[in-house]
């Protein structure tokens, strides 16, 4: 008897290599044109130019160094123990971030937005690079930490939730990142944040860092 011939692998569907290509290079087209569709605010001849100066200020609430400096005022002036454990932590938090955001953005080194106009407040040599939004990751993060470690009103809890997306947004209004740039970014802070409850310091865990204070 003769050997037959191999069946046809019908219960298999190979996934063509060039489709995932295909796929990745549409969605970073739709993301790059939903991005410049949304940089209203990009500049001052833009559809909505005359709101520039409100995102930028919102650019500022969620930018690092005032974070880092309010935060670190807070833990010198304090003088309660469970505040000054709380803020050592959000200060932990803060340069967890800003290290994670670098290192993240120098790998994949994305370039920002070509309608994008590069008047940021205080920038650094990565902040070149658009992947992740760091506002928008140190958003999500002192969001979660803020609703998870403060006894707040309901109406302030809501008004911290929007303050988060709001930021988001106006990183893309103001033509600074593209829409993936954000939603990674909120994504990240989001994560971000379980790493720093898991790697919680306190006087047990880290005797050395309260003695300073």
């Amino acid at each position: 008897p003769g050997s037959s011939a191999p069946l046809p692998e019908e219960d298999c569907m190979k996934l063509n290599p060039s489709f995932l290509g295909i796929a990745l290079s549409s969605l970073l087209a739709i993301d790059l044109w939903a991005s410049k569709r949304l940089g209203v605010c990009a500049g001052e001849g833009s559809a909505w130019g005359s709101a520039r100066p409100l995102m930028k200020v919102i650019e500022v609430s969620g930018h690092g160094i005032p974070w880092l400096l309010g935060t670190f005022y807070g833990l010198c002036q304090s003088d309660s123990s469970a505040a000054r454990e709380v803020l050592l932590n959000l200060l932990f938090a803060l340069v967890l971030d800003l290290v994670l955001v670098a290192v993240v953005k120098g790998l994949v080194r994305r370039q920002r937005p070509s309608h994008n106009k590069m008047d940021m407040f205080v920038t650094i040599s990565v902040d070149k690079y658009s992947f992740p939004s760091g506002h928008a990751t140190r958003a999500a993060l002192v969001c979660r930490f803020i609703l998870h470690h403060l006894v707040l009103a309901v109406p302030l809890r809501v008004l911290v939730v929007l303050w988060a997306l709001i930021v988001g947004i106006s990183r893309v209004m103001l033509g600074r990142h593209n829409v993936t740039d954000v939603l990674f970014g909120l994504l990240l802070g989001y994560a971000l944040y379980s790493v720093v409850e898991y790697c919680w310091l306190s006087p047990l865990s880290a005797p050395a860092l309260f003695a300073l204070w």
